[in-house]
């Protein structure tokens, strides 16, 4: 008898306890719904044998995990709920639509080591309760709308190894963090309201830690010497006023003196060492006024004498006939043309695209060159220079450090990498950033060619887009390779939801690692359509790139959302496609991610 009630002793408080985690899940159930309401709840049944998302120690039959990425979940966390769940270690909430702040209780868990609430809309400032959970390694409050300082209370968390603090409303200054000595990851990028000097112990994290922010030093730019509290006198403040104007009507006579002397003077020459441009073709009444318009704008840039058109600020020139005699290296053939990377003897390298079947005058084609030109986004290659001539027209950029998304992916030996999931998800992020700019200039500006190999990638593995609008401007093009929407029959009449579907396609190559055009070839139908008939028949991972699953089994979930969305952007109906901005914060939700 005694070893019964010894028994009963032991046992009690662990259905006790058990029973309060039950509670504090059923508690939490009607308040943020989603997958929540599948839990059975009927019975006395225990959240431990089959409620997804909650796992519990098989010792002590407590709650210790607690994951519901991406399960439609809305709504404030109510109180005596999560801060109830006293065993808990981890907690993920990430990607849904949680709000509001949060709850102070969750000081009460304090054995948690991991808080994964990124991609929410979480609002307010962190509370002080939350710097008593000493026991945390991972933080991601990444994508919410967190305000206020960062507080100097971060330093208690001493066994932090990763935090992730982008695109929340953070502001002030950076308080000095000396404890953090194990953070190994950390990201406050774009809290634009964030100033002053970065602390000596974030130093030595990249620029990349730091974008969209006011901040400085090391990694940016070391801060100005007038940063600090002194205050300018009036009598400086005067002259500060004074000199300015004088510099403003100084460069004003400057402008107008070069506008007079570049006035008369021509882009193109009267001879080429190919065969020669048109540049005497000539104009009458409206067109004789826009061309000279034109030419007037342009001659402002860096031009040489040969018709060699340079674009934007202290662009390192040479002339044609230098590019002509350079050693060239053929790097494909694509819708638009052919691609080349050439070497100059000063070491100087470029990308040179040679133009196929160009269809346009040379007025609109200098038009529509100038307006690509000026398109500045940190997720756009930007052109360097052109040339119009009567057999050749080139276009001039920058190479990228690592290649083109295409050559990453399928590329042979030394050229294929293998990209984390992490890196993919960057990629796709900044692919659909470049587009919603473009989208953003008028509801007409598309990008009309969008393709795993007209997408580049520097040393930070973030995309740069390519070729934006040039398939306006040559004809003859009959496919764009298993990117084309299925409504498209004009390419140079390309819609915004079309280029969401290439975008979609894109992804879709990212989480798959299969080339459009190969399925194409191979199966006779579109990636879109490959992979919804290989999902229904054997299920997702069939699907999935297996070098992904090999690495990152704890991501599945992940996959499959991005899998989902890649398929909502390439349905068949141009009307059920997300629009650029919203693929991309659904893009930011999913991959912003430990």
């Amino acid at each position: 008898m005694f070893c019964y009630i010894l028994s009963l002793t032991l046992i009690l408080p662990v259905f006790s306890d058990l029973a309060a985690d039950r509670s504090a899940l059923l508690r939490l159930q009607p308040a943020i719904g989603g997958r929540t309401l599948r839990w059975n709840t009927t019975g006395g049944s225990s959240p431990c044998s089959s409620w997804r998302g909650v796992k519990c120690n098989v010792t002590t039959g407590r709650v210790i995990e607690l994951r519901l990425p991406g399960a439609g979940l809305r709504g404030q966390l109510p109180p005596d709920s999560i801060g109830n769940l006293t065993e808990l270690r981890v907690l993920s909430l990430r990607n849904n639509a949680l709000s509001g702040q949060l709850p102070s209780d969750l000081a009460a868990c304090t054995l948690l080591e991991e808080i994964h609430l990124q991609g929410n809309t979480f609002s307010g400032e962190i509370p002080e309760s939350f710097f008593t959970l000493t026991n945390l390694l991972r933080v991601n409050f990444a994508g919410n709308n967190f305000s206020g300082d960062l507080s100097p209370e971060f330093n208690k968390l001493i066994e932090l190894r990763t935090l992730y603090l982008e695109n929340n409303s953070f502001r002030g200054s950076f308080p000095n963090w000396d404890s953090l000595t194990n953070l190994r990851n950390f990201n406050v990028s774009f809290n634009g309201l964030m100033t002053g000097s970065i602390p000596s112990i974030l130093g030595t994290f990249s620029n990349q830690s730091f974008i969209g922010t006011s901040l400085c030093g090391k990694p940016l730019d070391s801060c100005s010497s007038s940063d600090g509290n002194k205050q300018l006198s009036n009598g400086a403040i005067a002259g500060i006023v004074v000199g300015s104007a004088v510099a403003f009507l100084a460069i004003l006579f400057a402008s107008f003196v070069l506008w007079r002397t570049y006035r008369s003077r021509k882009v193109l020459p009267q001879r080429s060492p190919i065969p020669r441009s048109p540049a005497q073709t000539v104009y009458s009444g409206v067109e004789r006024t826009a061309a000279e318009q034109y030419y007037n704008r342009t001659a402002m840039k860096n031009v040489g004498g040969d018709g060699l058109v340079f674009l934007g600020k202290d662009v390192e020139g040479f002339s044609l006939q230098e590019l002509l005699s350079a050693s060239a290296e053929a790097m494909g053939k694509g819708t638009v043309g052919s691609t080349y990377k050439a070497y100059f003897e000063s070491g100087t390298q470029v990308i040179v695209k040679r133009l196929n079947n160009v269809c346009v005058s040379e007025l609109d084609f200098r038009a529509k060159i100038e307006e690509v030109g000026s398109l500045l986004h940190q997720n756009l290659l930007p052109l360097k220079g052109y040339f119009y001539g009567r057999e050749e027209k080139l276009l001039i950029y920058d190479p990228m450090p690592k290649g083109s998304l295409s050559t990453l992916l399928h590329g042979y030996g030394e050229n294929k990498r293998f990209l984390s999931l992490e890196i993919r998800g960057r990629i796709a992020m900044g692919t659909a950033s470049a587009i919603e700019y473009l989208h953003s200039i008028s509801p007409k500006t598309t990008h009309g060619n969008i393709k795993a190999s007209n997408v580049f990638v520097n040393d930070y593995y973030e995309a740069r887009v390519s070729e934006m609008g040039l398939t306006q401007v040559v004809s003859g093009i009959a496919n764009l390779n298993g990117y084309r929407a299925p409504e498209v029959t004009d390419t140079r009449s390309i819609s915004q939801q079309a280029d969401v579907y290439s975008v979609g396609v894109v992804v879709l190559e990212l989480v798959t690692g299969r080339e459009p055009d190969k399925i194409v070839r191979e199966e006779g139908i579109e990636l879109p359509n490959w992979v919804q008939a290989v999902v229904e028949e054997k299920g997702t991972t069939e699907v999935i790139d297996q070098d992904l699953l090999s690495y990152h089994n704890h991501s599945e979930d992940q996959l499959v959302e991005l899998l989902l969305l890649a398929l909502s952007c390439t349905s068949r109906h141009p009307q059920a496609r997300p629009s650029a901005p919203d693929l991309t914060r659904r893009l930011h939700k999913i991959c912003a991610s430990t």
